[in-house]
């Protein structure tokens, strides 16, 4: 069965990118400081990797010591042109979809960005967070988390370069250099990341490669309850031990320094409802701040 391009199923919890016929070529992996590496393969605007990161918050809280995540951009939507065709229905399928997968995920996600500002591709994000790597990891991590921020709760086009130099503004990046490298040795690099991608054989996101220093690797495939990455890293590192955290918000916002709803419940250890009403106080209390979306909160630290 052909897949279809920006198809995530929430049953499975994968977004679909087109099965290529090239041979799916082994490559290796190299070793990390730290004894597990978490090779991921994302898109920024990835519904279901979206859906996650609650359970990579909870595991970094609890498993850092053991592992570090690389990040590797896979290319989800090339363009409508490419992908057009009587299957694919366009930008108005997938503002339904995101509406149906918030609810699934608990996660805030605005459809309506498809309908009012429709992405033409998510390759220009991806590149750009390849840029932003050349400036370091922690903050090309804070970049990818606030372009997710824009497209999933704030409907802002992120293939559009005002968006991404805010982004990377706020993410403390050398907005010069960033714009140069998008222009230049990024686009590159996001080559080398989509040929890893078909030599590792990746069909859709959110896939991690869960890896060893003697390259041994477990694939966890789509969005996965949180056992599936805790049971992942232990059978490739059985020394690893489970580290107690300070759950209390200033901790958790310490570390953190915006949570949805769903995120802060599952670093909490917190039902939803009681994360919702809980987070209601502080930031009635002036504690946190907050930026309400159409289908769910942003919370901040202040």
């Amino acid at each position: 069965m052909e897949t279809k391009p920006m198809h995530c199923d929430i049953e499975t919890g994968i977004c679909e990118i087109p099965v290529t016929r090239e041979n799916s070529e082994d490559t290796n992996i190299a070793a990390t400081r730290k004894p597990i590496k978490l090779l991921y393969f994302t898109d920024p605007i990835c519904s279901s990797c979206w859906g996650i990161d609650p359970q990579l918050k909870k595991m970094a809280l609890e498993y850092g010591a053991y592992f570090e995540v690389e990040y590797r951009m896979g290319g989800l939507l090339q363009s409508w042109e490419t992908y057009g065709g009587r299957d694919v229905n366009g930008p108005k399928s997938v503002a339904r979809h995101w509406e149906e997968a918030g609810a699934h995920y608990e996660m805030p996600i605005d459809g309506d960005l498809w309908l009012e500002d429709p992405l033409p591709s998510s390759y220009p994000p991806s590149i750009a967070f390849k840029a932003a790597q050349l400036q370091g990891q922690e903050k090309a991590g804070k970049f990818l988390r606030r372009i997710k921020e824009m497209v999933f709760l704030e409907k802002k086009n992120i293939a559009r370069w005002e968006n991404l130099a805010l982004a990377a503004e706020q993410a403390g990046l050398n907005v010069v250099q960033f714009k140069a490298d998008s222009e230049g040795k990024a686009v590159a690099l996001f080559q080398k990341d989509l040929a890893l991608a078909r030599q590792l054989g990746v069909r859709g996101f959110p896939t991690i490669f869960v890896t060893d220093a003697e390259d041994n690797r477990i694939l966890v495939y789509g969005s996965r309850p949180y056992e599936y990455y805790e049971q992942a890293l232990l059978q490739l590192h059985p020394k690893a031990k489970k580290q107690e955290y300070d759950k209390v918000y200033t901790s958790l916002f310490g570390k953190y320094s915006t949570l949805t709803t769903r995120e802060y419940a599952v670093v909490a250890g917190m039902k939803t409802t009681e994360a919702e009403a809980h987070l209601q106080e502080l930031h009635a209390a002036g504690k946190i701040g907050k930026y309400a979306s159409k289908n769910g909160a942003l919370w901040m630290k202040l």
